[in-house]
């Protein structure tokens, strides 16, 4: 049932997010703000706007889609 609640507080927690809050983004395996974006054109050329971002973190080697991102009120 843990995570069933987890994901109810994530729910919970975008339902009053403000839109254009800014937010850091960290990495998801290390948490990392090294993160960065990378040119997935040449993964797939003649996608762009269509083929998911991929993002890299220097810090662990992560590569993938994914990114975790953390609001101003959550930094404390």
């Amino acid at each position: 049932m843990g995570i069933l609640t987890d994901f109810r507080e994530v729910v919970k927690g975008l339902k009053h997010k403000k839109l254009r809050e800014p937010t850091t983004k960290l990495c998801p395996k290390c948490g990392s703000k090294k993160i960065s974006l990378t040119n997935s054109l040449g993964t797939y050329p003649g996608l762009y706007g269509i083929a998911p971002r991929q993002y890299i973190c220097p810090e662990c080697g992560y590569n993938g889609p994914l990114v975790m991102e953390q609001t101003k009120e959550e930094t404390g």
